[in-house]
């Protein structure tokens, strides 16, 4: 709706009309005790078919900030979910309850031990992860590629998602490097996600929900670069987690000049990464499903 042509405009009113008669038929058709609504434009049919229908309905903000999407999700919800306390000055006029973000069982299960035997890698070496979410981030592959041989030189073990979307020219660079053993390259990891996070001495990635909680449970340091194309969330995020000692944030296009430097900085200094890895501990919220889980069925009327 903002920042669109009024045909633009048109078309999304028409969409969100059809889905709000598609959200009220599965209502109906369900008889659900209470919703839950996680944000984004596709929720507010759901949302107005659960107020019309008196259906009570819980939101939750994964990140630190909320969007156009939950602020207006907020007036038809009776209570906001948070994964942080300080989100909740941007509801006062709604109940909140911080549940921390809710992590898969493969997360709660992963260990340092298990993860560095699943990969193969050396305990007595520096590893660092590298991903970009789950498509992945071409300026973070680009930038990995091009200090690849000196992280490899330092003899730090790396292990690079690189998303679907530039897997062949990621691909393709590990087969013409002569010798890339300390160099683990997949398009994808999922269930192995928990396990590389738990192997790893520090992570450069994006800054999306998940870190939130992903990281502090695994203690796991990281180099943040937020996303730069789209609104300022990511950017929130970061900033929070090095604002308690738990990251570095660099901006995208500093990445040319200031990674490696930054990279080689904290992967050998190891008392800074201990008091990262302790800082970043504390932030942890292992039991975010359960809670929001609880939360859900007492907004049924069911015992949590």
């Amino acid at each position: 709706m903002a920042g669109v042509s009024w045909p633009r405009r048109f078309l999304s009113l028409l969409r969100l009309s059809v889905g709000l008669l598609m959200a009220l038929w599965l209502l109906l058709r369900r008889r659900p005790r209470s919703v839950l609504l996680t944000g984004g434009w596709s929720n507010l049919p759901v949302a107005l078919a659960a107020w019309l229908l008196r259906v009570p309905s819980l939101v939750y903000l994964p990140d630190i900030e909320p969007g156009a999407a939950i602020r207006l999700l907020r007036r038809f919800v009776r209570k906001v979910a948070l994964t942080v306390p300080e989100s909740g000055r941007w509801f006062p006029d709604v109940p909140t309850v911080v549940t921390g973000y809710p992590l898969r069982q493969e997360f709660m299960a992963a260990t340092r031990a298990a993860g560095q035997a699943h990969f193969g890698l050396d305990p007595q070496r520096r590893t660092l992860l590298v991903f970009g979410g789950s498509r992945g981030a071409r300026s973070i592959n680009r930038a990995t590629l091009s200090i690849l041989p000196s992280l490899l030189a330092e003899g730090i073990q790396v292990l690079h998602v690189s998303g679907e979307l530039d897997w062949p020219e990621v691909e393709a660079r590990r087969a013409a490097l002569p010798d890339a053993a300390s160099w683990q390259a997949y398009p994808y990891l999922h269930h192995e996600m928990g396990l590389a996070q738990a192997a790893a001495d520090l992570a450069l990635s994006r800054a999306g929900a998940s870190v939130l909680a992903e990281f502090p449970h695994a203690g796991l340091p990281a180099v943040l670069v937020p996303y730069p194309w789209a609104w300022r969330y990511q950017k929130t995020n970061a900033d929070w987690l090095e604002a308690r000692g738990a990251a570095l944030t660099l901006e995208d296009a500093a990445m040319e000049t200031r990674l490696l430097p930054t990279l080689l900085t904290l992967l050998r200094d190891e008392e800074r990464l201990q008091a990262m890895r302790r800082a970043t501990a504390t932030l942890a919220r292992p039991d975010g499903a359960r809670k929001l889980a609880g939360e859900l069925l007492a907004l049924g009327g069911h015992d949590a």
